[in-house]
Formats: structure tokens, C-alpha cells, sequence
């Protein structure tokens, strides 16, 4: 078990735990863990996403006699992106264009809640004073493939918790199992109309707490670049 510590240029502190209690989520993609000090456009995140089952397909209707049967619509984002700087209710979702490596799609983005966590979780992680004062918050979000490209195995990450008053919580990435917050990446044949649950990890102290929540994937940066949810 170890940690790294590193020092982000937005001035939240950023933890690294590798857990020994790994699942087999472990074989995902997940980026290296580093100590340097990063920069917004190339913060580490931490890998998430936790499959769940397909989305329950349309119901079937009986079809008169000589009409000819049609194919439920697919699932779409709305057909207007989210703009840098745009904030959502919790719940809420917002429409993104995707991109991981060489694959890209369009999702439906969305917080679905923020569950306030015990310190005592991340003994596990053996983060031992580096986590002294600081409360958990697992910020849980759904994705839902709303284009045409299947986008299994990809990771929707770059989530981060933010603070009352706007600032980023500090986060937390964890390489293996951590059952408080799972993360695996996107199930095979996650195609249009499939969802997942992923979850994110974020730190506050006890005299604060986590509020909302922000995604800095591609295109969206970090800070005013960013889309939010409050």
C-alpha cells in the first residue's frame, strides 16, 4: 500500500493511494500515479466508472395489420453542448461531447448525488496524516451514450467535488478497489441508450464540506472552462 502527495497548480491538494484490495476493476486503463506538481490541463484524475446493467429497452406495442414496425428512437443529449462555465441542478443532466483517446461520442453527463463519507473509510488507503482532518465525499454521476460510438472501456473521469464557495475540494485518486467510491471503466457494448454509474472522490476539511461537483474532461478546462453541478 502507498501514496503519493502532489501539489496542484489550483492549489488543491491531490492524493494518490494504491490499494492492496483490488478488484477486477484493476485491469482498467488507469493513468500513473506521479508526485510532481501538475497543471490544470494535466491534473491527475482518477479513473471512474462503475457499468451497470443496459438501460431497459423501449416497450413493445402491438402493430396493426399491413403497418410496418419501427425501432425505438435512439437516446440523444438534447442536441445543444454544454458551454464552459454552465452549471446544473443536481440531477440534471448535461450533453458532452466525449472524447478518450481515439474514440469519441457524445454522452449525457450528470450528478447524481453527494454522500458525505467517515473519515475512518480511508484507513484502508493508509494515507495515515496526509488525510488527518479531512471528511470524504463520494460524488456519484451517471453516463448515458447518447451518440452512435460504442464507448466501451473508456473511462469518464475528471470529476472533481467543489466547496461552498466555489473552489475545488481537494482529490483523492485511488488505484484498485475501494469499495466507499468503485471505479472500472465502461462495460463492453456500452452503445447508444447504455448507462453507467461512476464515482468520484473528494476531500474537505471538517469545517466545510463538499457542495457540487465539476467536470474538466475535453473539451472543458479547469476552473471557469469547466462545467458544474450545484
Amino acid at each position: 500500500m502507498r501514496a503519493l502527495v502532489g501539489l496542484a497548480a489550483v492549489g488543491a491538494l491531490t492524493l494518490t493511494a494504491c490499494n492492496d484490495d483490488t478488484s477486477s476493476d484493476s485491469a482498467k486503463n488507469t493513468p500513473p500515479p506521479t508526485a510532481a506538481p501538475t497543471t490544470p490541463a494535466a491534473a491527475p484524475t482518477m479513473p471512474v466508472s462503475t457499468p451497470t446493467s443496459p438501460a431497459a429497452a423501449g416497450s413493445s406495442s402491438s402493430t396493426p395489420a399491413g403497418a410496418s414496425a419501427t425501432a425505438p428512437a435512439p437516446a440523444t443529449g438534447g442536441g445543444k453542448d454544454a458551454t464552459p462555465g454552465q452549471t446544473f441542478k443536481i440531477g440534471q443532466p448535461a450533453q458532452v461531447q466525449f472524447t478518450s483517446g481515439s474514440t469519441k461520442g457524445v454522452i449525457a453527463l450528470s450528478v447524481s448525488s453527494i454522500e458525505t463519507g467517515d473519515p475512518a473509510d480511508l484507513d484502508a488507503l493508509k494515507l495515515g496524516d496526509k488525510v488527518k482532518g479531512l471528511v470524504p465525499y463520494y460524488v456519484h454521476y451517471t453516463i448515458t451514450n447518447t451518440g452512435t460510438t460504442d464507448l466501451a472501456y473508456t473511462s469518464v473521469d475528471h470529476v472533481k467535488g467543489l466547496l461552498p464557495d466555489g473552489s475545488e475540494a481537494q482529490e483523492l485518486m485511488i488505484i484498485g478497489g475501494f469499495a466507499k467510491c468503485p471505479s472500472t471503466s465502461l462495460p463492453k457494448g456500452f452503445t447508444n441508450g447504455q448507462t453507467a454509474q461512476a464515482c468520484a472522490v473528494a476531500l474537505a476539511p471538517t469545517a466545510t464540506k463538499v457542495t457540487g461537483a465539476e467536470y474538466w474532461g475535453s473539451p472543458y478546462t479547469l476552473g471557469k472552462g469547466a462545467i458544474s453541478w450545484k
